[in-house]
């Protein structure tokens, strides 16, 4: 079983909850008794270290979890995967969610990537990790925060980029809402039903540097952003950071994504070949934004028509 430990890192003025997971056996002999590493960078949306929504810090904005019917979070997967390949991981609570200090509604973009920046820095002091080998798993707006990262960062020596986002946040936003809207898909989510619906409205918003926006939710709650973070990020498009970027990047895109279209990574594709990055891809058909399977409809047999209309 690899090794947990439970982190308190200082990122600026929080104190953000993290989990240090450390494979079991030993690390290799030409290793000099150290582990390769990868921090772990949740996408959008309140989540927790695990990468699942945050229903601890915010219990209203997400339907309930489902017993017996959902896995860990992604980057709990990824971590256990990673461990069991001899390979560290860091991953923690964003502000304000779960366990850390914060209110994840006042977050800006570039404080996430000061305290992605900060979270490195925790690693670095740990001497079982091997500076040399270092790496970035980002997933969704993680994704982003990590090129921007390695962009600064020559000793991050390779990069995952998991249903990432190439365009402006704005186009990535207009695309998913209209997506979403058609399929239903996470409306069981009140947060998601509420940005999808008020989605242009909070474009232009964000775009006249308004401070907030208050969006209506189900059962007669509201919920209060703060602007600044969505106008950073429609003026930090991920593919105008690819192409300052020189590293060894992979991009893992869910075939059925709701958040990013898998074209999105095709057009990071693009960009990071052209910058002389040799990026590798990975599609996986049918696929969600979380790489899990979604439950597509499907023409039923006779019998299960007839199962369905008596029901």
């Amino acid at each position: 079983m690899p090794r947990s430990e439970e982190l308190s890192v200082r990122a600026g003025d929080a104190t953000l909850a993290a989990t240090l997971l450390l494979p079991d056996e030993p690390p290799a002999d030409d290793a000099n008794g150290r582990y390769p590493n990868v921090l772990l960078l949740p996408s959008w949306l309140p989540r927790d270290r695990d990468g699942g929504y945050d229903r601890v810090g915010h219990p209203d904005w997400f339907g309930p979890a489902i017993e017996g019917e959902t896995q860990p979070g992604l980057l709990a997967r990824l971590a256990e995967a990673l461990a069991s390949r001899s390979v560290a991981s860091l991953r923690a609570d964003p502000r304000g969610c779960a366990w850390s200090e914060g209110a994840w509604e006042d977050v800006t973009l570039f404080a996430k990537i000061d305290d992605a920046r900060d979270f490195l820095a925790a690693m670095r002091g740990r001497r079982e990790l091997d500076l040399r080998r270092s790496g970035i798993v980002g997933h969704g707006e993680g994704a982003g925060i990590a090129l921007a990262v390695a962009i600064g960062d020559p000793a991050v020596s390779a990069l995952t980029l998991i249903g990432a986002s190439a365009r402006s946040w704005r186009e990535t936003l207009r695309r998913a809402a209209a997506a979403r809207g058609r399929e239903g898909t996470e409306h069981e989510h009140p947060i998601v039903a509420a940005i999808d619906r008020w989605a242009e409205e909070l474009i232009e918003r964000a775009e006249r540097r308004e401070a907030s926006v208050t969006l209506p939710m189900r059962g007669g709650r509201s919920v209060t952003l703060a602007l600044a973070p969505f106008e950073q990020a429609i003026h930090t498009p991920p593919l105008a950071l690819a192409t300052m970027l020189h590293r060894s990047v992979t991009l893992v895109h869910g075939g059925s994504d709701s958040w990013a279209d898998p074209d999105e990574s095709a057009l990071l594709l693009a960009a990071l070949a052209e910058a002389g990055s040799e990026p590798r891809s990975r599609p996986i058909p049918g696929a969600g934004h979380d790489l899990a399977d979604r439950l597509l409809p499907r023409d039923l047999p006779p019998v299960l028509l007839a199962i369905e209309e008596m029901g």
